[in-house]
């Protein structure tokens, strides 16, 4: 086989196109912020179940909460104090992280109270350590396995590919010296930058097509980034784009309490937010809802949250397991396909609790169960990443951080100035 030299850039560059990791630093990726931004309900513990076989209607729109009373919200100055409180001892410039956390806060227009103050550090202190730019163990070395692979694809000679990366890089050392260096994301998201600003044909063929999809101190996603950009004003002078402000500590801290505390829902703990930052919003409420069509219908279902399929964020034409499960159970709910299916596209806002099919399964489900079945339930995921070399699962994140979380508040409550 032969190739001409002015072609080994460009089957290089498609080599590294596949060596980033993805998802959260043990997490799946960052949901797209499709849900509702409403203020959260109170947790739905104690609420009567709802009336058996409600009238279907069109898809409803949830009626937003009141906003607090001004008087509820912390200065910026009483913010900083309880971060000061809460923060740990024993990081880095913590007069900069509880900057950025109040920004954070006051931006979204949540306030910091200390059970919201403690769900963000926990998850920070989770996923990075409260390090900015965190590093991924054998980061490098995941990405010369992933070249090795596309090498052996196009069965390119091992020498050439070799000869190919001393190509010296914009930063005057070569590609084969900044792989081996490799110890952030950010790292790599930089490379990448590089091979499309340097190879032939790289805007054409790579523009859009980065790799590095998570980062920062949450590991937030870029695409949940950029979507929530368009829908609030990001809160500091922008002059790169939102991919390179997600590996800025501000920006990373932002746009991960957004994740995280930016929508409504009716959970009873905290520990199911963090189910959902790693699984995607609503995946524990979901979750629960799957699990009530098993107990109706005796079907196997993975209860993993995700009631459709996708395909790049957007529901899939295929048929999902739960939609057949419930389709199955079409006389005993009294709705029709079309009414199901419309109903199942809201299952990524808080808008599908109030929805026909939600309330006529459960108020079948409670009825033959003879008690109430649970409205949240932690997802069963196996998590899967190069980045992850023992077995692990949305549960085990969700509860490592909830112990965190639970520490936090701790230290509130036993602080003799509380």
């Amino acid at each position: 086989m032969s190739v001409r030299p002015s072609f080994w850039p460009l089957l290089i560059a498609a080599a590294i196109a596949g060596c980033a990791t993805d998802g959260s630093y043990e997490s799946r990726p960052s949901p797209s912020p499709r849900a509702d931004t409403a203020p959260a309900p109170p947790p739905d513990a104690g609420r009567s179940s709802p009336p058996a076989l409600p009238p279907a209607t069109t898809a409803p729109r949830p009626t937003p909460a009141p906003p607090p009373p001004a008087a509820a919200q912390p200065s910026e100055r009483e913010g900083r104090a309880l971060l000061d409180r809460l923060l740990p001892t024993n990081i880095g410039d913590r007069s900069g992280w509880a900057g950025d956390i109040v920004t954070a806060f006051a931006a979204l227009r949540i306030v910091p109270t200390p059970d919201n103050v403690c769900a963000a550090i926990a998850i920070i202190a989770q996923e990075s350590s409260f390090q900015a730019d965190p590093p991924v163990p054998g980061l490098a070395g995941m990405v010369w396995r992933e070249l090795e692979k596309r090498r052996e694809k196009y069965a390119l000679p091992k020498v050439v590919l070799d000869l190919a990366l001393l190509k010296s890089s914009p930063d005057g050392s070569s590609y084969k010296a900044r792989i081996d260096a490799l110890r952030t994301e950010k790292q790599m998201n930089t490379l990448y930058n590089d091979m499309i600003s340097e190879l032939p044909g790289g805007k054409t063929l790579f523009a859009g097509y980065n790799p590095v999809r998570t980062g920062g101190p949450m590991q937030v996603s870029v695409e949940f980034a950029e979507e929530q950009i368009r829908k609030r004003p990001y809160p500091y002078p922008r002059r790169d784009s939102v991919r390179d402000e997600v590996f800025t500590r501000r920006g990373g801290v932002y746009f991960g309490i957004a994740i995280l505390l930016d929508y409504p829902t009716s959970y009873s703990q905290m520990l199911y937010r963090f189910a959902d930052f790693n699984a995607g919003r609503y995946s524990s409420r979901n979750a629960a809802f799957q699990d009530a069509i098993v107990r109706l219908g005796g079907q196997s279902l993975t209860l993993d949250g995700d009631l459709l399929r996708y395909k790049d964020g957007v529901p899939a034409p295929e048929t999902s397991d739960t939609q057949r499960a419930l389709l199955a159970l079409r006389p005993r709910l009294q709705l029709g396909e079309a009414e199901i299916q419309r109903d199942l596209k809201l299952e990524k806002t808080f808008a599908f609790e109030q929805s026909a099919l939600y309330q006529r399964l459960y108020a079948i489900a409670d009825v033959s169960g003879g008690e109430r079945r649970p409205r949240e339930m932690l997802p069963r995921i196996d998590l899967r990443s190069p980045k992850i070399s023992r077995q692990l699962s949305t549960e085990w994140f969700a509860r490592r951080v909830d112990g965190r979380y639970r520490r936090c508040l701790e230290r509130y409550w036993n602080d003799p100035s509380t």
